[in-house]
């Protein structure tokens, strides 16, 4: 497989097409998912980042733009971002781009382990309270923290098909990290999720 470098002269990086690994089967992924500590810093092919993001969180049904994971009276209001070390992205699911929010290297900033720092990804998801509508205070949390899970185990599933190590998490100082990213007040941030090629723990 080639590997597709990111475009850095742009705020908007279109990525290919999704491709999921021929002859992987759901069963084998249950068997082999896991979480992981141990990533090596090899950058990762953005065919593979393509992939993910859409197993994660992509359009699977484009009449109706809904998703491969569900979401709490479809409100999709979990925003996946892709924080790397050219800069951290927005994922735009409809377009399948990724749309620049920073230009630099925030991965330490999205939490307290040493390893965030230099795995090649980490994924941030995001809950927009705004998009929740009729929701209570409480409910928001909840539901928001479900979606959040839901998509994290696609990721899972999507890097026991293929090799990849991560590991899902909620130790973030979601203060520091969302004035990194720009974050308005209507946005929390869920979970975090760590990805990239095995290294020997």
């Amino acid at each position: 497989m080639s590997t597709i470098p990111l475009n850095l002269e742009t705020d908007t990086v279109v990525l290919p097409p999704p491709a999921l690994p021929p002859g992987a089967t759901l069963a084998q992924a249950l068997e082999k998912r896991c979480s992981s500590r141990a990533f090596l810093p090899d950058t990762l092919p953005l065919e593979t980042l393509s992939a993910l993001l859409w197993a994660g969180f992509g359009i699977n049904r484009r009449a109706s733009a809904h998703r491969t994971a569900p979401s709490a009276r479809n409100w999709q209001e979990i925003d996946v971002y892709a924080v790397l070390a050219e800069g951290a992205y927005r994922y735009d699911a409809l377009s399948h781009q990724l749309l620049l929010v920073k230009a630099e290297d925030l991965r330490s900033a999205t939490g307290t382990q040493d390893f965030v720092a230099t795995a090649p990804l980490n994924l941030v998801y995001v809950a927009d309270f705004s998009r929740m509508h009729d929701a209570s205070a409480e409910d928001r949390h909840f539901l928001a923290g479900a979606d959040a899970g839901c998509i994290a185990q696609n990721v899972y599933l999507f890097c026991a098909a293929t090799g990849l190590a991560t590991v899902v998490r909620g130790l973030i100082d979601r203060g520091r990290l969302a004035a990194a990213l720009g974050l308005s007040p209507t946005q929390r941030i869920a979970l975090a999720q760590t990805v990239g090629s095995p290294a020997a723990p």
